[in-house]
């Protein structure tokens, strides 16, 4: 019962100090947007609509 409980509790202290980071760091988490590498060359993201890689390097702005 003592490994059950340390494994969780190791497992809840990891999400917190993601959690904890991400909230001071004020940022978006950002991925890969679906694997847009491995689409089909001008076919748009299934996530954020986007068609090239470089895209995904910086933010969508709305102009």
């Amino acid at each position: 019962m003592f490994e059950f409980i340390a494994g969780f509790l190791i497992v809840a202290a990891s999400f917190a100090l993601i959690a904890t980071g991400l909230i001071l760091k004020n940022k978006p988490v950002v991925g890969s947007c679906g694997g847009l590498a491995n689409i089909e060359e001008g076919a748009p993201c299934e996530i954020c609509g986007r068609t090239t890689t470089g895209d995904c390097l910086t933010p969508k702005t709305d102009s």
